[in-house]
């Protein structure tokens, strides 16, 4: 299915589909259910007529076996049945949840236009809302099965009562589906300013050593409270349309069922209907309340379903950011990583090479010069927003299967991502990997105090987001793991700007040794002197251009800005 098929409608008609089975089982029994429910007041009535008014005992134990019977039938359907309902439920916002997940962690990107936040709720929240029209289909299907069969019941009975049940239903249902738009759009507004809210909780919360480090919790805390305000101000909007919708349906309900046992209590009086008829037309008068009350419910969850569904659509239908090739891994080249000409952002016809065997350090004299060289040696960038090409191993970047560009380039960003795990597995990455070359990488990255100082090693616990570590222990555990892949080219960004200068030249040292394989390229772009030390060369960037390139110590004794920027 193409990107411009999805949408709301998909989602839920692909739901239906999807679950069809289960949708078709579910249906049948509780179309049975309430089959038998709706034939309760007609057995008893005809009980009435021709065993406790007549006096026969052998009519009357066999209508009792017969209403046991009934019973029997209809517990068995409805049990059975709405176990089937909430399972195609269940499975179905499963399904979904894998599928936002999948979007969401897609290395193209996407162009949703919603924040880590809101995709949480899209997937906590309204997959298993945009689910609910599985259930509508089943309870809607037996909600009309039991008008359908009470009407015939009643036409039996009187035909006049019967048509007139037959054609008051359907009017009311219609009136009723008259506040289904309305529902809709208080839904969607009810959802959309939840995720909202969600989204800047987790903004904060990521984010809550920062803020206290410059004394904006406060001010952070009176933007939640507005937000969440607001999500409490749609709610109750919200909530009170459903009422509203509730009440109506129960009054008009209620002033059908009045009417309809009135008509037969006067058709009773005209003698016109026996005792035991005038009971089960009541009996019946009343329990149409239910599927009445039913049919205006699942106007109510169909509005909710339909507001998630468009939100579910418009994370799986999101155009993904980038359109990379198909080409498989290249062949390993001597120069295996290289700009040509290129033009992003702040950059301006930036061009260099990583050879194999080689670490070449990058300065870029302005920070965002930086982020932006690593978003296009990163693959961020689609190939319309940049000039240039990006060349690894011979070959234009977007010729490459993304899986292929991630086989050979590994960029490891300066805000590390660390998951809640054990450390071993945030290392490995979820690969098979010996404890011998988990130490090595965490040897060469200087981390080797985040093992001693917990007595389960590799088995220690780390909670989100790594919480638990400082942020230079986050950062070395971070280029351990880069270390512990082993890409043929790796690109570093600022990686030791909270370590200490002690830490940092052992850093150092033990990169250039776990980097130091003749087919390896390595990029370091960072403005930390004992990491330039360890390079062959160094590029530097000012203004987006490429002003100098040389070795290290060369650049430190001839370049006067150079060695500011280094000594500083």
């Amino acid at each position: 299915m193409s990107v411009a098929e999805i949408s709301g409608g998909v989602v839920l008609r692909r739901a239906l589909r999807r679950q069809r089975g289960r949708v078709l089982l579910g249906i049948a029994l509780l179309c049975t259910h309430q089959a038998a429910e709706a034939l309760v007041p007609v057995a008893i009535g005809v009980v009435i007529d021709r065993a406790v008014a007549t006096g026969d005992v052998r009519a009357l134990v066999l209508s009792l076996a017969g209403l046991a019977a009934l019973f029997t039938v209809l517990a068995f359907a409805y049990r059975t049945g709405a176990r089937m309902a909430y399972a195609a439920v269940e499975h179905e916002a499963h399904a979904t949840r894998v599928e936002i997940a999948r979007s969401a962690l897609d290395p193209r990107g996407h162009h949703s236009g919603m924040r880590d936040g809101e995709l949480l709720s899209v997937t906590a929240s309204d997959a298993e809302l945009s689910a609910l029209v599985v259930r509508v289909a089943g309870l809607t299907a037996a909600a009309f099965t039991a008008i359908v069969v009470a009407a015939v019941a009643l036409l039996v009975v009187d035909v006049p009562l019967g048509l007139g049940v037959l054609l008051g239903v359907p009017l009311l249902v219609l009136a009723l589906q008259r506040m289904a738009p309305l529902l809709t759009r208080r839904s969607s507004s009810q959802q959309e300013a939840l995720a909202a809210t969600t989204a800047l909780a987790v903004d904060l919360v990521t984010g809550l050593r920062v803020l206290r480090g410059i004394g904006a919790q406060d001010h952070a805390a009176r933007r939640y409270a507005g937000a969440s305000r607001h999500a409490l101000d749609v709610t109750l909007r919200a909530a009170t349309t459903k009422g509203l919708h509730l009440g109506l349906t129960t009054m008009v309900n209620g002033l059908f069922l009045a009417t309809v046992a009135g008509v037969a209590g006067w058709l009773a009086l005209q003698g016109r209907l026996t005792i035991g008829e005038l009971v089960a037309v009541v009996g019946l008068a009343q329990f149409i309340a239910e599927p009445v009350q039913t049919l205006g419910y699942c106007v109510q969850l169909f509005a909710m379903a339909r507001a998630s569904a468009g939100r579910v659509a418009r994370v799986l239908g999101a155009a993904p950011v980038l359109t990379p090739g198909d080409a498989g891994p290249p062949a390993p080249t001597p120069s295996r990583l290289t700009l040509d000409g290129v033009g992003h952002a702040g950059l301006d016809d930036v061009s260099l090479h990583v050879r194999a065997g080689e670490i070449l350090g990058v300065l870029a004299y302005d920070p965002s010069d930086a982020e932006a060289l690593v978003a296009v040696l990163a693959g961020r960038v689609p190939q319309p927003d940049h000039r240039g090409t990006l060349y690894v191993d011979g070959v234009p970047a977007e010729e490459l299967h993304i899986d292929a560009l991630r086989a050979v380039v590994l960029v490891e960003q300066h805000d590390v991502a660390l998951f809640e795990g054990t450390l071993r597995a945030n290392l490995s990455a979820g690969a098979q990997v010996d404890d011998t070359v988990l130490r090595a990488a965490v040897r060469a990255a200087a981390a080797e105090d985040v093992l001693a100082a917990h007595p389960h090693g590799f088995d220690r616990q780390l909670t989100e987001r790594g919480a638990n570590l400082s942020g230079g222990q986050r950062q070395r555990i971070g280029l351990a793991r880069a270390l512990v892949a082993d890409p043929p080219v790796l690109v570093l960004h600022n990686p030791t700007t909270a370590v200490d200068a002690v830490t940092e030249g052992l850093l150092a040292e033990g990169l250039a040794s776990a980097r130091g394989a003749d087919t390896h390229g390595t990029v370091l772009i960072t403005t930390s002197p004992a990491l330039l030390r360890v390079t062959h060369r160094v590029v530097v960037l000012d203004r987006g251009r490429v002003i100098a390139e040389g070795p290290y110590e060369q650049l430190l004794a001839s370049d006067a800005r150079y060695r500011e920027e280094i000594l500083r």
